[in-house]
């Protein structure tokens, strides 16, 4: 009986213990339960995302924007906006006004803003003047937008069969590669103010047609309208690419379209811009595919409709005539696979 009190003790210490440890365990597991719900709802309708993930040992960033209507039961098309040499995803969005996120919020994709490793895409020059370490290190950004096209598809419900890629200057190049490289994933791309490289052409071998829109200026003073050197703002040599006709012919053939294009001439809608655009309609490709080329008659190195990020007496005019978000947009609608 001397024992009893001692061991009335132990006892109720014990429970206590358990009490505690069940409590604790609880609160953790019920925590678990709201990280995972966050996690597999990670935005609400509207709304933009910042997020990551690990590639090739580097951890490559990017924004997306989720349309007002974003349901996760329903396959939506994904639409990737790639950023020109010395920006990133962020400046994308500011130079396209937020066009293309209103479009999605009105009539329902998904857009991504991804950022290249040191505010550049390996896009399959090279700019050894430059030394841009995208092409230094031969980053492997092909690689970063298959995995982020599966990321899409996996985590967002992105319907495979309509994946979009448009992109400015590095940005377009860099279109034109992952439609070399990445077709059994890519539905359609449409680069503006960029032509394929000379390295990339001999080596551009799609498995599947690809859909294209080009938008180029004719008085681009970076991105040569007739093919050549790309020269940077500080005349720095980036690589050579070809002329837009040669970029343009490689796909026609590559579809099998008509050779022989339908060619019209834009309204003139701003004539104070002083740019005038023609244009020119390849259509009857395999599997549905087209290609159309923009030609901006006195525009320079920008983003129809976009914003005057430099002075026009070093980037060239802006063109007022259309804008590129819409025309883009409307043209990646009409394709799936």
């Amino acid at each position: 009986m001397k024992y009893c009190c001692p061991v009335k003790k132990q006892i109720i210490m014990i429970k206590q213990k358990f009490k505690s440890f069940i409590k604790t365990r609880l609160s953790a597991f019920l925590n678990m339960l709201v990280g995972i719900n966050l996690m597999s709802v990670p935005t609400f309708a509207g709304k933009d995302l910042r997020t990551s993930f690990i590639h090739d040992s580097f951890k490559r960033t990017f924004n997306i924007h989720f349309p007002s209507s974003y349901d996760k039961s329903v396959q939506l098309p994904l639409v990737i906006a790639l950023h020109g040499r010395g920006a990133n995803g962020a400046s994308m969005v500011i130079l396209t006004h937020k066009g293309f996120n209103k479009l999605a919020d009105q009539d329902g994709f998904i857009i991504v803003y991804p950022d290249g490793i040191e505010l550049n895409w390996n896009d399959g020059r090279m700019d050894e003047e430059a030394n841009d370490r995208a092409h230094r290190d031969n980053i492997n950004d092909v690689g970063f937008i298959s995995a982020l096209i599966d990321s899409m598809i996996q985590d967002y419900n992105v319907n495979p069969k309509r994946v979009y890629v448009t992109g400015i200057s590095n940005g377009a190049i860099m279109s034109y590669r992952l439609a070399c490289e990445l077709s059994d994933k890519i539905t359609a791309i449409a680069p503006v103010d960029g032509n394929i490289p000379n390295m990339l052409f001999p080596e551009c071998s799609p498995s599947r047609p690809v859909s294209v829109l080009a938008i180029n200026n004719t008085n681009d003073p970076l991105v040569p309208f007739e093919g050549g050197y790309i020269y940077g703002i500080r005349k720095i040599n980036l690589g050579k690419v070809l002329s837009v006709n040669e970029s343009i012919g490689f796909w026609v053939t590559r579809n099998r379209c008509s050779a022989i294009p339908a060619v019209t001439e834009e309204p003139d809608t701003d004539p104070g811009d002083g740019t005038r655009v023609t244009r020119k309609q390849y259509i009857n490709g395999i599997e549905g595919t087209e290609v159309i080329l923009y030609a901006v008659e006195g525009g320079g190195h920008t983003w129809p409709g976009g914003v005057q990020y430099l002075p026009a007496r070093v980037i060239g005019k802006t063109c007022r005539d259309f804008d590129a978000n819409e025309v883009i947009w409307s043209f990646f609608k009409k394709h799936s696979r």
